[in-house]
């Protein structure tokens, strides 16, 4: 592997911190991105990297959509993510979140995290045992912000389609409209039933079959096997998996008028934008669309840590700012004949003093 610094995912980031535990088996790498707005924030994720590179990647890709995601969202926070390699059992221990939460305690505030992809509200209860820098944890009261940010990034994802039926078909409601959803989790799966609730015609795709069938059956979708998602004919494809799904082959293989999902990094390279643009299909930024989780753990994490409780209303609130965001994005791709991802890669970049 070589110097992390030469790779094309490096981005000028202010801090790539390697952590080795040999005790507890942790091994972790935490990436910020910019702290411009604020501390670098973003959630960790548990993952088995067959190959060190890819988890460098990741955290390397991952904390700089952290970096726009959370200038797009106005929140004071700038850009950071964790990644935990996990071994082929992807054993996670009590040590092993023990040593994690250290790590990120000895950072001094400059990086918070959250629950990502193999951590779960649980987890993250046992990193603040450790740390007071972490959110997504669970709160009491009707109203209190806080726990599980899943059902917040499901509700702008949700938002956000509607607002791209409107803008690219130029409908006022998702009803009879076809969207192709792969993954099935707590975003995928949330996504699937708020539009289920509107009418939407639905084919949903999981690498669990079974969570993929059994939610089908729940709402009156459809469901396929995992690869033949991408290739579904339909109004809107939404990616809510990992990333890196959309390059020259998958592109040209579509069959759909919208892309708009919560997976990060869809596009495998930055050239992709333009080749989504090129066939005419409207692309919602992910970090744009997916932004109602950190919108969530962020405005938990700055009302604790001025001792006030958040607001679910609060969140809402916020979360009911993406379409509008979204179609500031895609006004200025209409008028600029650049590609939404671009738009939107400027607009985060200037915000974070990097223009």
């Amino acid at each position: 592997m070589t110097a992390f610094w030469t790779e094309p995912d490096f981005d000028d980031h202010e801090m790539v911190h390697i952590v080795r535990d040999r005790a507890s088996g942790l091994m972790a790498i935490i990436a910020v991105h910019s702290t411009h707005l604020g501390p670098g924030a973003g959630g960790t994720r548990f993952w088995h990297y067959p190959e060190p590179k890819d988890a460098v990647r990741d955290a390397l890709r991952l904390s700089r959509g952290m970096s726009y995601k959370n200038a797009m969202a106005g929140l004071p926070m700038g850009g950071g993510k964790a990644v935990i390699l996990a071994d082929d059992a992807r054993t996670k221990t009590p040590e092993l979140l023990a040593a994690f939460g250290d790590a990120v305690e000895g950072l001094g505030g400059k990086y918070v995290t959250a629950e990502d992809v193999g951590i779960s509200e649980a987890d993250m209860v046992a990193v603040a045992k450790r740390t007071a820098h972490v959110s997504g944890l669970p709160v009491s009261g009707n109203n209190a912000a806080g726990g599980d940010p899943g059902p917040f990034t499901a509700m702008g994802i949700y938002l956000g389609i509607k607002a791209a039926v409107r803008h690219k078909l130029g409908k006022d409601s998702v009803e009879g409209v076809h969207v192709a959803v792969q993954g099935t989790g707590s975003v995928g799966g949330g996504v699937a039933k708020l539009l289920a609730k509107d009418g939407a015609k639905l084919t949903l795709a999981d690498i669990n079959a079974d969570r993929a069938a059994a939610l089908a059956e729940e709402i009156g979708g459809k469901a396929v096997d995992a690869e033949a998602i991408l290739t579904t004919p339909c109004d809107v494809l939404s990616p809510n998996a990992l990333g890196a799904i959309l390059d020259e082959k998958s592109i040209a293989s579509l069959d759909t008028a919208i892309v708009a999902g919560g997976a990060n990094n869809q596009l495998a390279r930055a050239h992709h934008g333009k080749a989504l643009f090129e066939r005419d299909i409207l692309f919602a930024p992910d970090y744009v669309i997916n932004a109602g989780g950190i919108i969530s753990v962020a405005t938990e994490y700055l009302a604790r840590r001025d001792g006030k409780t958040a607001r679910v209303s609060e969140v809402n609130t916020r979360i009911a700012t993406i379409p509008e965001k979204l179609e500031q994005v895609w006004q200025k791709s209409d008028e600029t004949r650049v590609s939404p991802d671009v738009v939107a890669d400027r607009m985060a970049q200037d915000l974070i003093g990097r223009g």
